[in-house]
Order: structure tokens, then sequence, then C-alpha cells
């Protein structure tokens, strides 16, 4: 959608731009009703694609004319949204786990799939050794009973 959007401004920076040309070069391509939109340049054609937003470079080679399409940094931009988008979701976390209130009209972000709590369960031998050291306390706590009743038995 960004891509398009930003096709579509280089298209209408083109169709802005005054074309130079030479009087043999005066023929354009017919646009009218079709798919592609051409705007003349000095070194060719500007060729906007209406139904895809695509911008592509048409010059003359050496046998005909060729259309290449106009560089475009739509991994840069998509590569940045996801940057400044895990930035944003930080900073929310950030703010909430200081008790902090965020912003008005800001919602704080959904859990996702890999954000939703994780709960580590103890595994077998977790649990035997934890019974182990209950029954050791345990024992340890029936024999402090057992020598404070002979102690109390003992001075009657």
């Amino acid at each position: 959608m960004i891509a398009k959007g930003i096709a579509l401004a280089i298209a209408a920076l083109c169709l802005t731009v005054p074309a130079i040309s030479s009087k043999a070069d005066d023929a354009t391509p017919d646009s009218q009703g079709g798919r592609y939109i051409f705007n003349k340049q000095a070194d060719g054609f500007v060729r906007l694609d209406t139904q895809t937003g695509e911008v592509s470079l048409c010059s003359q080679k050496t046998v005909g004319w060729a259309c290449e399409a106009a560089p475009e940094d739509r991994a840069l931009l998509e590569n940045e949204i996801a940057r400044l988008h895990s930035e944003n979701a930080v900073l929310k976390k950030d703010l909430l786990s200081r008790g902090l209130a965020l912003p008005p009209g800001i919602m704080p972000e959904p859990l996702a799939q890999n954000d939703a709590p994780i709960v580590h369960l103890p595994s077998d031998a977790d649990i035997d050794r934890m019974v182990a050291f209950v029954g050791h306390v345990w024992h340890r706590f029936v024999e402090a009973v057992e020598r404070a009743q002979k102690q109390v038995l003992n001075r009657s």
C-alpha cells in the first residue's frame, strides 16, 4: 500500500516535470483509456501502471525499446516500519511496567502468540528432589518434637 502511494507520487512528480524533447521525439505512446500512463522524459518515457502502481523507465535500446522497473525501496520501508512497530511496543510495555498510563488514545499492544506468558512446569526430577527435601525436613521436625518431649518428661 505504501509502495503504491510512493509510486503514484513519483509518477505525479514525473508528470509535472517539463519534458525536454526534440522534434523527432515528439511522438508519445497513446495512453488514453489504457492500463499505462506515459510521460515523455529527456531519454525516454516514464510508464505508470494504473492497475499496480508500478513505475518503469522506458528507453530506446540498440534493438527497440525496453522498460525497466524504477528502483523502489519497499524492502527498506517495510524493515523500517517493522523496526518502529517493535520499538513502539517495547516503549509501551516499559511505560506499563513502571505503572505509568499510556497517552490518551494509545492502546496497549495485544498479546501476540510469542508474547503469551510461558509457564515452565517442573520436571519429574525436580518433583522428586522436592519430595525428598520435604521428607527430610519432616523427619527432622519429628525428631525435634521427640527430643522436646523427652526433655519435658525428664524434668518432671
